[in-house]
């Protein structure tokens, strides 16, 4: 059995170390800008980032807040999920949504939330199958390209 770890990413070298899979949700991040980008929005928005090592190897990254509305109270916001390509399918994504559940939990949060790109069925299925809802529709206006 493979050795699987999950744990914030705290130190600037462990936040670096989860650029290459973030990169494959995120591509238009710049690495030499990563971590410091990663660091305002911790600053500023209480912004967490979780790692799953297997073996020693990031194989899933998840980007992460806990915060308050008037519309859904407390929650956990997870910002960005995502599985390394080369290792989907091996139950990564799903022992870290299990975490990030636990996270909310210990937060005393009322709900998990996320959203989904409309054209990511794939992860749409992933969600529903670890008991996530589809709650709602989000709209957005660009003001500029990213």
């Amino acid at each position: 059995m493979r050795a699987m770890e999950i744990h914030r990413a705290q130190s600037d070298a462990g936040i670096a170390a989860c650029f290459p899979v973030m990169a494959q949700l995120r591509p238009h991040l710049d690495g030499a800008a990563f971590v410091a980008r990663v660091r305002e929005l911790e600053k500023a928005h209480g912004y967490r980032l979780a790692v799953l090592k297997e073996d020693g190897q990031v194989r899933a990254v998840a980007g992460y807040r806990v915060a308050e509305s008037l519309a859904w109270g407390r929650y956990l916001y997870v910002d960005d999920l995502v599985t390394d390509a080369a290792c989907r399918g091996r139950g990564h994504g799903g022992r870290l949504l299990e975490w990030l559940v636990e996270r909310a939990r210990e937060a005393g949060c009322d709900a998990l939330h996320l959203d989904s790109g409309v054209e990511r069925m794939d992860a749409h299925r992933f969600y529903e199958g670890h008991g996530l809802e589809q709650a709602s529709l989000h709209f957005r206006l660009r003001l500029q390209e990213l």
